[in-house]
């Protein structure tokens, strides 16, 4: 039962479980009755998503120095109680039901969710 990391808006795999949408906004012209048949999300925990101007940096960074500054200030962000107290329970989740966590982003190498992956592996969570 592990939590996968997903690109919002792709095939669902089997077992992939409830589908979280951790972006900041919802996509753009879908209706809300369809985000879940769609395979956007079934729920929206824009919590764990970078704020505003995080978002835009780390979509902006086009060198790896850039890249390791979203980085750093995302994960920083991403430490205060509010924010890691869900990190923690997404990862506890991962132990007892089929879970997803997911952005819009193509490739995961330059998105937050593969942040949010290291930061789930740090609290144990079964990633698969």
């Amino acid at each position: 039962m592990p939590i996968r990391i997903v690109r919002l808006g792709t095939a669902r795999a089997s077992n992939e479980g409830l589908r979280i949408g951790t972006v900041r906004r919802p996509p753009r012209g879908v209706p809300k009755s369809e985000y879940s048949s769609q395979n956007w999300y079934d729920v929206w925990l824009p919590n764990v998503a970078p704020s505003p101007e995080l978002m835009k940096l780390g979509q902006a960074a086009e060198s790896e120095k850039e890249w390791a500054t979203f980085f750093r200030k995302y994960r920083t962000e991403m430490s205060v109680p509010e924010k890691s107290r869900v990190l923690d329970l997404l990862a506890a989740l991962s132990h007892t039901t089929d879970i997803s966590v997911g952005c819009y982003c193509e490739d995961e190498a330059r998105c937050h969710r593969s942040v949010l992956r290291e930061l789930l592996a740090e609290r144990k969570a079964r990633i698969g």
